[in-house]
């Protein structure tokens, strides 16, 4: 009896598990091994518990990798697969939301990993949770697999679907990341992707709590990197929001900004020169409002007054009328450029991917198997290439679980 051991219980573990058994021999056993007492806690919590399971726009435009020639072949192999097709083929309806994001039809992360784990059982995969695995060690068969409670199994194909170091909290421990280094390939920095962002205190003093709508860029130094626009969340360390957690993939050490700092443009409808023509305009009409009650009904008050305070106006004046043209041209330029220094990432546990990991060049198109150790696979978060919020993730998760899947079973009818 010939065995696939796959590694790990989340979207691409279960996916290589479900390939693995549709493509293998009789003779072929597989197992799937994971630490949690269920199967998908992290699939469960994705898209706000909706599972937002795939985009119908993936391209390598949305991720983040050092080797974007390798992960477009790599993307072309999963978008090969046509996903939304395959979840249509075992049952999952599914509908195509903004932004190319889509969900099960049902809204309900539940419904995805239940119907993943009905293929399971149906395809007779062997299933055993709260099981820790504690090393991989090659053999002249294949590998054995050490678990925590002192089993060793042994493996004719090993796929490593265990997640890197992002989200601890939902039981991943980073081991697929360290079982990695230890086969002694080449790896990218790892780095905590899709992620909030601290800033330095005194530029977010009184706004927790508040969010904006805004086209957010990140610098480096004084040259702009990338813009993303949507809803910006002020927190008690610093600021949040999606457009801010696609921001922080570029904070990795591959695209090397080495002075980060983040631009909030509040009004980018309008031209600088627009912008200041209005706020003159304005106080004209309110010339005895105070500051805070000139905001109301531009953005909230304290979001004025942070931006006031940043732009050095007088704060012993705070009335419209006390303002000179030339105030209102530097209230409108703080407006369009409000700036956020001291830049750091919230910690692996707020992140919801890891980005660098194996370098993909080391992995084989399309397989994912490890070119210098044959039968064993890496899929998932453990290979250098992090996606956008969006889908994108799932997407490459989902794909390379099946690309590796199918590979295994295939090479063991050999």
């Amino acid at each position: 009896m010939k065995r696939i051991l796959i590694l790990g219980g989340g979207a691409s573990g279960i996916m290589a598990a479900i390939s693995a058994a549709e493509h293998a021999a009789p003779d072929t056993e597989i197992v799937l091994l994971e630490q949690n007492a269920k199967l998908g806690k992290k699939l469960l919590a994705t898209g706000n518990g909706r599972c937002n399971l795939d985009n119908a726009h993936c391209t390598i435009d949305q991720y983040f990798t050092s080797d974007r020639q390798t992960a477009s072949a790599m993307l072309e192999q999963i978008n090969g697969l046509d996903l939304p097709q395959w979840f249509a083929n075992h049952g999952l309806l599914c509908r195509e939301a903004e932004d190319g994001r889509i969900y099960p039809y049902s809204n309900q992360a539940a419904d995805v990993v239940n119907l993943l784990t009905y293929w399971l059982e149906q395809l007779g995969v062997h299933i055993v949770t709260d099981c820790r695995v504690t090393e991989i060690t090659p053999t002249d068969s294949g590998y054995t697999v050490s678990t925590a409670d002192g089993t060793i199994l042994d493996g004719n194909a090993i796929i490593c679907a265990m997640g890197g170091n992002a989200g601890p909290q939902f039981g991943s421990e980073g081991f697929g990341i360290k079982a990695a280094f230890r086969t002694k390939c080449q790896m990218e920095p790892l780095y905590p992707c899709l992620v909030p962002l601290k800033c330095n205190p005194e530029q977010i003093k009184g706004l927790s709590g508040i969010r904006v709508k805004a086209d957010a860029t990140l610098y480096d130094g004084d040259m702009p990197m990338h813009t993303e626009s949507g809803e910006i969340q002020f927190t008690d360390y610093g600021i949040s929001g999606i457009a801010i957690m696609q921001l922080s993939g570029w904070l990795g050490t591959q695209h090397g900004v080495h002075n980060p700092n983040i631009q909030l443009n509040l009004f980018p409808q309008y031209t600088e020169a627009e912008l200041t023509a209005l706020l003159v305009a304005r106080s004209q009409h309110m010339p005895n409002a105070t500051i805070d009650a000139y905001m109301v009904g531009l953005v909230h008050p304290q979001v004025g007054l942070a931006v006031w305070q940043a732009q050095q106006l007088d704060a012993n004046n705070p009335m419209a009328a006390s303002m000179t043209p030339a105030d209102w041209a530097v209230l409108a330029y703080g407006l369009q450029h409000w700036t956020f220094t001291n830049l750091a990432d919230t910690g692996w546990k707020h992140a919801q991917t890891t980005g660098g990991g194996i370098a993909l060049h080391q992995l084989e198109i399309d397989s994912f198997q490890l070119k210098t150790m044959p039968g064993l696979y890496f899929t998932g978060e453990t290979a250098d290439c992090a996606g956008y919020c969006g889908g994108y993730n799932l997407h490459w998760a989902f794909g390379s679980g099946i690309l590796a899947g199918r590979h295994a079973a295939e090479s063991l009818k050999q």
